[in-house]
């Protein structure tokens, strides 16, 4: 009998996740042989000993009984009032219960609000490097990725004027992700102000990426985009994931703010969404209260003497070391982008260096390329390791790259 292969949708063509791809996969034949792999390559706290601080698994505890029926579909209620006062407190006051959606995460909010916006066609300005899943939520909507550049050469920064030129009829929406995954950037104010007046002269909508919003190392400030973006719709995703250490939770959230009587149909669309897929995980929402009102542990963690400030040191000094490597120094987040300097190489490719690494170091770390960038001598690794194991993982680096030099 004639057996036909099962098709596969061709919308994946454009669709990538190298952070859990060809490397990962060959990571994990290597731990099944015995090997022990140093994993950079997702920002994973749990996975290095970070834990959720205690009041919100207490907090989890204490009502799972009120957590084994469908919840509203934009989520329970005092974990929506709970995001509502964070933003008050910000500055964003033009926000109610009602304008916040409980997500399985951020990654589920970003699908919610592109999936019941996009037509076929449509475009949206995507950074570039971006975080990958922004770029293939577009793409799987069937709508069409456009990048701004951030580039090494601007530390990272967007270019106003650029994205200005790329806003076409088509245009549907821009997406910042600041503080910056993958180059820890953070964006000032002066900036991210210039970029919400080309949102609301060509009325855009605004989807701002906070996550890392707390997550700030030395003078860096975050500023919330919503505080600036009044005239057009303004979505804010965050979660808990990143700053509280609870990434297997999966509780993330959009928040709608500024101009919202042209967007009634846009938002009736969002809730329909959430509605079909019935509410997010009720347990992981009852720690939202406790977690957004709560003692802001992450603040020990980046200041100086802090583990996550310490081992974002380690990075900087490992790289200052190197006769191989930049980097533009991460203001946020926890993430760092070292480039290679290319020239000292008769040739470099991000993808193969890192399989290099992996193979001879056993560390895993994720090829620039990953991020939607035009280059392949960037590559990205988490700051999550204590600094002393950070300070072994350049020596590695540096010693493959030493290998490679003449090759």
């Amino acid at each position: 009998m004639h057996r036909k292969a099962v098709q596969t949708n061709v919308i994946l063509e454009g669709v990538r996740y190298e952070i859990r791809g060809e490397l990962a996969a060959r990571a994990g034949e290597m731990e099944r042989q015995g090997y022990e792999i140093i994993s950079l390559n997702i920002g994973n706290p749990g996975l290095f000993g970070y834990r959720t601080p205690e009041t919100m698994r207490l907090a989890m505890i204490e009502n799972l009984g009120q957590s084994e029926a469908y919840c509203h579909q934009k989520g329970i209620f005092p974990a929506r009032e709970a995001v509502v006062m964070q933003q008050q407190g910000r500055g964003v006051m033009d926000v109610t219960a009602d304008d916040v959606f409980m997500g399985n995460g951020v990654s589920e909010c970003i699908d919610l609000a592109l999936r019941a916006m996009l037509n076929s066609g449509d475009e949206v300005l995507v950074p570039s490097p971006d975080y990958p899943l922004w770029s293939a939520s577009v793409s799987l909507n069937h709508g069409r990725p456009v990048y701004y550049h951030c580039l090494p050469e601007n530390d990272f920064q967007p270019d106003p004027d650029e994205i200005r030129c790329l806003v076409t009829p088509r245009t549907r929406g821009i997406v910042l992700i600041n503080p910056n995954n993958p180059t820890g950037a953070v964006y000032s104010r002066e900036l991210l102000e210039e970029i919400a007046r080309i949102a609301e002269e060509n009325q855009i909508v605004v989807f701002s990426d906070e996550i890392y919003e707390q997550m700030l190392y030395g003078d860096a400030e975050h500023i919330p985009m919503a505080t600036l973006v009044h005239d057009t719709l303004c979505a804010t995703f965050n979660g808990l994931s990143k700053i509280y250490r609870a990434c297997g939770y999966r509780v993330g959230w959009i928040t709608f703010s500024g101009e919202r009587e042209n967007a009634t149909d846009y938002l009736h669309a969002v809730e329909l969404l959430a509605s079909l897929r019935l509410c997010a995980n009720v347990p992981g929402q009852w720690a939202v209260q406790t977690a957004l009102g709560g003692y802001q542990s992450i603040r020990e963690l980046t200041k100086p003497g802090g583990r996550l400030f310490q081992s974002r040191q380690a990075i900087i000094d490992g790289v200052a070391r190197s006769r191989f490597m930049t980097l533009c120094e991460p203001d946020g987040a926890m993430y760092a982008f070292p480039g290679v300097d290319t020239s000292l190489f008769q040739a470099f490719d991000d993808q193969k260096f890192a399989m290099e690494l992996l193979e001879q170091k056993h560390v895993l770390i994720a090829p620039g390329s990953s991020f939607n960038v035009p280059y392949r001598n960037h590559f990205r690794l988490t700051t999550l390791p204590r600094a002393r194991k950070m300070e072994v993982v350049f020596e590695y680096i540096e010693e493959v790259l030493e290998s490679l030099v003449d090759l």
